[in-house]
């Protein structure tokens, strides 16, 4: 299954319209040079926050696994060659070589 997108780019007529709303949005401007020069991190701003750790939450069904698998280098590097979602096709792939059996 591709989690690839195709984006569709707007036209320069579009891209116009698009920027002409932005400039009209006042609670939502677009950031300036000035307004980049003034952001700090966010471990200044919010160091708590910051360094809070990040979990996934619970799963409804536990469906999978963790488990440490040692692969070929070549083998690894191919599925993640072909980008995000690598472990989910060696999963499939690892699932077809078992129904095959």
């Amino acid at each position: 299954m591709s989690r690839k997108t195709n984006i569709i780019m707007p036209t320069d007529e579009e891209d116009a319209r698009i920027n002409q709303g932005i400039a009209l949005d006042r609670d939502n401007p677009e950031i300036t040079e000035a307004d980049f020069q003034a952001m700090r991190p966010a471990v200044e701003v919010a160091p708590a926050l910051a360094k809070a750790r990040r979990v996934r939450g619970p799963q409804k069904a536990a469906t999978k696994r963790s488990v440490s698998l040692r692969l070929d280098q070549d083998v690894l590097e191919k599925f993640k060659s072909t980008g995000p979602g690598w472990q989910t096709r060696i999963n499939e792939a690892l699932r077809r070589a078992t129904s095959a059996h």
